[in-house]
């Protein structure tokens, strides 16, 4: 097949919902990508953060085949190794309780809500299940999550949407107790706000913010969907921050190409749901756990410490380039946002970026890099020299 004619083809049978660019992508290795013509591609997006230990990593694939050649699913109705296995290594190095698996970062936050929601009704009774989030967030497309989204622009055309969320601006403990009341029961917030731009929290406000929740019995969430899974340096974000949620929600990087997602609770909460209060046909499923066992043992301690050191050098060595159509530099290990410059845009770069052979992302008004945590420095040196070639 050619592109043109898988062009053709998605055009006549998908729905046009993605806004893609005039990039196949056919097989890749490591963090290098090749199309149905064979170009060359450096990968900073890894499948927007999914490919966590890059492309046909041979541990994660024979953990797949292994498991796949074992059993695909069987559903949550009997037990199987590799989900609980799952659990115990996500709580053991999270210092979290317990785990919940679903599908997709979206189901994770509709999981803290319903935590969240379920946890005040049964101590409090109804009337206080309002969940304060930041104003520039993004917690998912499901309508619910979607709501949660502190971002304005994308409140419409699905009307109508449920009730039960406020917003504050981020970084102001002042602002989030002026958008509270009697009527609320948590706070989730994203560590790092992604979708808005790759825009870290502050250290100190976010101890506040969980001084506070504890003050009021308000449950801190927190939607680790993008910083989780060794994305910033540690296994989560929150790790970085000297804070314990009561829960976390992740998904992406997890299994490192197949969908799953799920969330993690503290001892607090272990009992909060039971059987019926919330499930999932394929959560825990065994080929999923199984590449999110690999996933987790590939991201050892020297390897999460190598993350955070390439996040640095890459940060750096973008800075010291100077060019004139970019700025500054934010973000947490290989989770990096770069500004842009006007007249430019973000789109506009990351198209011109494609072209030449090096795949980035856009969030707000910033391109955003979140390479493979396994990243090759060989890789890492070529997809800057391109990114210098191409925006000087």
């Amino acid at each position: 097949m050619t592109h043109e004619e898988l062009k053709q083809l998605d055009h006549q049978y998908v729905l046009q919902t993605y806004g893609r660019f005039d990039v196949d992508i056919d097989h890749g290795q490591g963090a290098t990508l090749y199309s149905l013509d064979g170009t060359e591609y450096i990968d900073f997006t890894s499948g927007i953060g999914v490919c966590s230990v890059g492309h046909a990593n041979p541990r994660w694939v024979e953990a797949v085949a292994d498991q796949a050649a074992r059993l695909g699913h069987i559903s949550n109705l009997y037990y199987t190794q590799p989900y609980a296995r799952l659990a115990q290594t996500l709580c053991e190095r999270s210092g979290l309780a317990a785990a919940f698996f679903g599908n997709s970062g979206a189901e994770g936050n509709e999981g803290l809500i319903k935590l969240a929601r379920k946890y005040s009704f049964d101590k409090y009774g109804k009337g206080r299940g309002t969940i304060l989030t930041l104003k520039n967030s993004f917690h998912g497309r499901t309508i619910t999550t979607l709501t949660a989204t502190g971002q304005d622009r994308l409140h419409h055309s699905f009307f109508p949407f449920p009730d039960g969320f406020r917003y504050a601006e981020a970084g102001s403990l002042d602002a989030l107790q002026g958008a509270a009341g009697h009527d609320v029961c948590a706070v989730m917030l994203e560590l790092v706000q992604g979708e808005g731009g790759v825009i870290p929290l502050e250290r100190e406000y976010v101890h506040d913010l969980a001084v506070l929740c504890a003050e009021r019995d308000w449950l801190l969430l927190v939607d680790e969907v993008q910083t989780g899974i060794g994305r910033t340096g540690t296994l989560f974000a929150f790790q970085q921050y000297g804070i314990l949620p009561d829960a976390v929600s992740f998904a992406k990087g997890i299994a490192g190409g197949l969908p799953m997602g799920g969330f993690l609770v503290s001892e607090k909460c272990r009992d909060v749901l039971g059987p019926g209060d919330h499930g999932s046909t394929f959560g825990g499923n065994p080929i999923c756990a199984a590449a999110a066992q690999a996933v987790l043992d590939i991201l050892d301690e020297d390897t999460l410490a190598g993350v955070q050191k390439k996040g640095r050098c890459l940060r750096a060595a973008i800075e010291a380039m100077g060019l004139p159509c970019l700025g500054a530099t934010r973000g947490l290990g290989l989770m990096i946002g770069i500004e842009v410059k006007p007249p430019r845009t973000n789109k506009e770069l990351a198209a011109r970026l494609a072209q030449n052979g090096l795949l980035v992302l856009t969030a707000g008004d910033a391109l955003r890099l979140l390479p493979p945590l396994t990243i090759t420095q060989a890789e890492l040196d070529r997809g800057l020299e391109i990114l210098k070639q191409t925006l000087s």
